[in-house]
């Protein structure tokens, strides 16, 4: 099963996740004991003193992409400051990906972003539109020599619900999803002055955003079927109909900030794509719209998160995600897929079908152009900590060290070839014999 030339074989960062010592909204949520492990991220993967050393790794796995962001924090630590030793930093990160031949696609909100904007509201503030525009030209002005790939958002579903809804991460409000709806249309609003300025800028560039996409699974008709349509309509589509169509359907449409004018302002669409949850309407769970997401104990599922487990490990979400984003009539990038599997239980498994899925899914006339794993090294991963590791590489967090995962070899293996063999299908294909014994 081999790809065209030139499909993109990649990994996935975030800024906080590797660089370390950061100064941003989510160092203060560490400060204010909000991480449940109780992990503190420290130098991370010391990204910001030697990215390089995983640069190195990338380049010998064969890998030819890499997505990163920058922390807007570290580029403008005070409103209209700028450190330029910063933009200097990312510079060399930027050069050191083109000089070992892997392409790069640079993040500009990773879910971080300063403290003072934090101050101000994020992107409830009524100018969060125009400074994110300002950061924008800052940064694709120093970067944009070598890099012609940008994405404005990572997420933004995942950063309003978690915000606003289930309180998880800054600011940490519960059951506000007015304000949530409203902080989606803001962050449309900003990308698309984010991608007027690229373009301005670069008018060869590709712009695009992350998307991340959840299947949903009702346990039964009736209440449930409803509960899981209207999670669906909230959380995975919310963006998507707003790039699509430039409007949310009424009674959202209220809280959408007239913003029409973004519909269709998009050159791809990056897509994150992990989990199936079940869902079940559940009169305990007002927050959430009444709707329980929870994942049964018999499907295959990655290592547990530290309250719930983290989601159904489910191949076939690529293909709902891939199918959806169709109607946007772009080209697409599967920009973060894998799973928090320590032990290396289910990852390769995990790989192999995912490939293979992407590959049907190109032999039917979907225009997918790249696959980026999440992700390289072990990282810190937001309120979880050290606790879930997704890494290829396995990380010790004391000494630094890195150590290959089999799934590390494996993808590598297909990155290099191109494509899957009938070998890795049959050894990994199936999850009894990738983990011997029966999921």
């Amino acid at each position: 099963m081999e790809f065209c030339k030139g499909f993109l074989w990649g990994v996935s960062t975030a800024a906080h996740q590797v660089e370390g010592n950061s100064q941003n909204q989510w160092s203060d949520w560490e400060a204010a004991g909000r991480i449940r492990s109780g992990d503190a991220c420290g130098s991370a993967c010391d990204w910001w003193n030697n990215a390089e050393r995983d640069f190195d790794l990338a380049r010998n796995m064969g890998l030819n992409a890499m997505r990163f962001s920058v922390d807007w924090s570290r580029i403008e630590p005070h409103e209209g400051e700028w450190d330029l030793a910063a933009l200097r930093r990312y510079r060399e990160m930027l050069d050191g990906l083109v000089e070992r031949g892997i392409c790069p696609m640079i993040c500009l909100h990773h879910f971080t972003h300063p403290r003072w904007f934090e101050q101000k509201g994020a992107f409830l503030s009524p100018d969060a539109p125009e400074l994110f525009e300002r950061f924008t030209r800052r940064v694709v002005g120093a970067l944009g020599e070598h890099c012609n790939r940008w994405l404005t958002f990572n997420e933004p579903n995942v950063y309003s619900a978690m915000g606003y809804v289930l309180g998880e991460f800054p600011p940490g409000r519960s059951g506000d999803i007015a304000a949530s709806i409203e902080v989606v249309s803001a962050m449309a609003r900003s990308h698309l002055r984010a991608y007027r300025a690229i373009h301005e800028l670069q008018p060869h560039a590709e712009v695009g955003w992350a998307h991340h996409y959840v299947a949903l699974e009702p346990v039964r008709r009736g209440p449930d079927r409803w509960i899981a349509s209207l999670v669906n309509e909230l959380f995975n589509e919310s963006f998507l109909r707003l790039m699509q169509y430039g409007k949310l359907p009424f009674p959202l449409s209220v809280l959408d900030g007239n913003a029409g004018d973004v519909k269709g302002s998009c050159d791809f669409v990056g897509l994150n794509v992990y989990s199936r949850f079940h869902v079940a309407f559940d009169l305990r769970h007002a927050a959430q719209a009444f709707a329980r997401l929870f994942v049964p104990p018999h499907v295959p599922q990655g290592d547990s998160a530290w309250e719930r487990p983290y989601g159904e490990a489910y191949p076939l979400a690529l293909r709902r995600a891939v199918e959806r984003a169709k109607g946007l009539g772009k080209p697409v990038y599967i920009l973060e897929n894998g799973v928090p599997d320590a032990q290396d239980r289910i990852r390769p498994w995990l790989i192999v079908n995912a490939v293979r899925e992407l590959h049907q899914l190109i032999a039917e006339g979907h225009d997918v152009r790249g696959y980026f794993h999440w992700t390289l090294t072990d990282n810190f991963e937001w309120t979880e900590g050290w606790h879930l590791r997704f890494g290829l590489v396995a990380l010790d967090t004391v000494t630094q060290e890195r150590t290959m995962r089999n799934s590390g070899r494996l993808y590598s293996e297909i990155a290099r070839r191109n494509g899957i063999s009938q070998e890795m299908i049959a050894e990994y294909g199936q999850l009894e014999s990738a983990t011997g014994k029966t999921s």
